[in-house]
């Protein structure tokens, strides 16, 4: 009996053993699937708290953007009012000042006296800077006063001085050609003509353009036919002092036959005139033999007798002019600078004679297509 009593209590106490594992293993499931069915249920809730708080932000990002919306419209209405309050302010603002001014003005006192109750400091300060500045412009008024009284005695004193130095010389001798022209003291108080530089020009009477006679340096001067119909002017200059004289008119043509003359003359191969030589490269000449000059149309030459003394062809290093001083004797003299290094003064029979064998010269010359004329620097030449 033992053995079996003791198989069914085993066997009972299996059978509660079994039940109770059955059990627990049956709660442990049912507490699992608990679990589960409530993680799946968290999750769901999860999605449907983050899908509403999604929502909820998208709301409120929604309602901030029209939020901002809203402050920047506000702002720019704003401004634009403070714009146009600002704009009207300071122009109220100017009107004011501009009537405070006007008030001021119609209140200035004639003179100002220092009432520590009634003036401001300001006010003072900028009266007493306007005295100051007043009288220092009164006193530059006085120096510019005195100046300018200093300058009207000095001008007038110049004027004076140019009255009278301008009536201290004369051109004297007649305006054509075939004579000449010199400068004429006609005041004690005149200097020295040796003692004054001078210079001759003619102006055109078309143009009243001034060309300087290269070389007219001295008292005396002869037009030549370069001068006919033009204005003819020296200008003294002594001790800074300017004196300028002028002819009344144009170098008149010489006596009426001149023209004719020279253009009988051109139908000639070589025409001859009888000359002196005064000059010979800058110096005194003291033989007054008679010479012969030859004007022809290709060369120009100089003989004494048989002698041939220089020949040459027109050239550009020729040159030809009216003597530019010479005292009684300019007006029959011409300078002839045969080549370079060779020159001479010669003296002719007359002034007619001088002028045609001019006007022939430098007719021929300039049919070789040459230009003679002065020397183009300032020498004085035939001056003695």
């Amino acid at each position: 009996m033992t053995p079996f009593v003791t198989d069914s209590v085993a066997v009972e106490m299996l059978s509660l053993m079994l039940s109770d594992y059955t059990g627990t293993l049956l709660l442990s499931l049912l507490t699992s699937n608990r679990k589960r069915l409530f993680s799946v249920s968290a999750s769901e809730d999860a999605k449907k708290l983050v899908d509403e708080e999604r929502a909820h932000a998208r709301a409120e990002i929604e309602s901030a953007r029209a939020a901002v919306q809203r402050v920047e419209e506000a702002l720019q209405e704003q401004e634009q009012i403070s714009r146009a309050s600002g704009k009207q302010d300071l122009e109220e603002l100017m009107k004011e000042v501009q009537e405070a001014r006007r008030i001021k003005m119609l209140h200035q006192p004639s003179k100002v006296y220092l009432r520590s109750a009634e003036v401001d400091a300001e006010g003072i300060l900028q009266v007493m800077d306007m005295e100051h500045e007043l009288r220092a412009l009164r006193i530059q008024l006085v120096e510019k006063s005195k100046h300018s009284l200093l300058l009207q005695k000095e001008l007038a004193r110049s004027k004076r001085m140019e009255k009278t130095i301008s009536h201290i010389y004369e051109l004297d001798g007649a305006e054509t050609l075939g004579s000449y022209l010199r400068i004429k003291p006609c005041s004690d108080i005149a200097p020295e003509l040796s003692e004054c530089s001078i210079q001759w020009y003619r102006i055109s009477s078309e143009t009243s353009k001034k060309e300087l006679i290269s070389g007219a340096s001295k008292s005396v001067y002869a037009p030549e036919p370069f001068d006919v119909g033009r204005i003819l002017q020296v200008e003294i200059i002594y001790d800074g002092q300017l004196i300028v004289l002028t002819t009344a008119g144009a170098i008149d043509p010489a006596a009426a036959g001149l023209g004719n003359y020279v253009e009988a003359l051109v139908r000639k191969h070589d025409v001859e005139f009888n000359v002196v030589v005064s000059q010979m490269n800058g110096a005194d000449h003291q033989s007054e033999s008679l010479h012969v000059l030859h004007v022809g149309k290709m060369r120009m030459k100089l003989c004494k007798g048989k002698t041939t003394i220089v020949k040459e062809y027109y050239s550009s290093s020729m040159q030809l002019c009216g003597v530019r001083g010479g005292g009684n004797a300019a007006a029959q003299a011409l300078f002839w600078q045969a080549k370079k290094g060779f020159s001479v003064v010669l003296a002719f029979e007359s002034q007619r004679e001088r002028n045609a064998a001019i006007m022939l010269a430098r007719r021929f010359a300039f049919d070789c297509n040459i230009m003679l004329a002065g020397p183009d620097g300032g020498s004085s030449i035939g001056t003695k």
